[in-house]
């Protein structure tokens, strides 16, 4: 398994006076390195142990390009059909850029009603100038969104009513797992609000297996093998808990070897999600548009700890 790549530089000094803190996180590959480095920015020891996988197929691409291409000897892609773009995930945006490089044209013409492309936090950096110009040659037509708030719900609150208009929602196909509850009420949040939302599976989420759980195991049958455990969504949650059952553990028996161990979530989602699985939280982040936040609400724990034993 390849892990994420570590600076080339000597680490900082921890912020905690501890010792150099360990911190186990579950995201999948294509998040790992952001969060390995922010972590070792702490002057923190990342442990990358994935508990799910998150990539395109060659289905997944073609479920998209479905939308992008003229068929039936129609003049428009079926994109033209639809008032809004929403995007859940830094995935599903780099799985549609994946499909719009197999498009001879862009799916937009250049006239025609504007299209709200809408992403959360910083994921809508990957809605750059070269991303818009794929999807049309007049720029004009393009309008993104980026909602205050980085969660589903708050990018329901700021699409608006729908009034009958079509939302085109690329998200994961869960196998291995249960599908959390976030797609399935997201899309019904839309209709909600008037909207039409169209389901697309744009990229597959998949347990990891049971090796994913093998540092964890490792680490906590250790004298406190590691400080904290990071989740950035309920599927990790889901696939660290299944993976430690292949190893006849649950949840309550790593709690027990690692007391210490402090449980981070990124954002009320992703802790929402876990206390729904039996998995307790104790920092979630308020400032959930980057990883950051969880970083950062890590640390500000570990202050208040140190001072509550000064």
């Amino acid at each position: 398994m390849q892990h994420p790549p570590l600076f080339p530089f000597p680490i900082p000094s921890p912020e905690n006076n501890r010792r150099n803190c360990v911190i186990a996180f579950t995201t999948p590959q294509n998040y790992a390195g952001r969060l390995s480095e922010l972590i070792q920015l702490k002057g923190w020891t990342p442990l990358w142990c994935p508990t799910v996988t998150v990539e395109s197929t060659q289905q997944t691409i073609s479920s998209i390009h479905h939308y992008l291409h003229p068929i039936s000897n129609e003049p428009n892609s079926l994109l033209e059909e639809f008032s809004a773009l929403a995007f859940t995930s830094r995935t599903g945006i780099t799985a549609f850029s994946l499909a719009l490089l197999i498009n001879h044209t862009p799916p937009l013409t250049p006239h025609g009603e504007i299209l709200t492309i809408a992403a959360l936090g910083n994921d809508s950096e990957l809605l750059d100038q070269d991303f818009i110009a794929k999807m049309c040659e007049n720029p004009e037509r393009i309008r993104i969104l980026v909602p205050p708030i980085a969660t589903p719900s708050g990018l329901v609150d700021a699409l608006g009513l729908g009034q009958g208009r079509r939302v085109l929602c690329p998200v994961p196909s869960v196998i291995g797992l249960d599908e959390p509850p976030v797609v399935p009420k997201f899309l019904e949040d839309l209709s909600k609000r008037g909207w039409i939302p169209v389901r697309l599976d744009a990229y597959e989420t998949r347990w990891a297996g049971a090796k994913c759980a093998v540092d964890v195991v490792i680490k906590s049958e250790e004298e406190c093998g590691f400080d904290a455990i990071v989740f950035t969504s309920t599927g990790e949650v889901e696939g660290l808990l299944k993976s430690l059952k292949e190893f006849g553990l649950d949840w309550e028996m790593v709690r027990r070897r690692c007391p210490r161990m402090v449980v981070a979530a990124h954002g009320p989602v992703t802790a929402s999600g876990a206390e729904s699985l039996g998995v307790g939280i104790d920092v979630v982040s308020s400032n959930f548009g980057s990883f950051d936040g969880v970083v950062d609400a890590l640390s500000h724990k570990w202050k208040s700890l140190e001072n509550q034993e000064s």
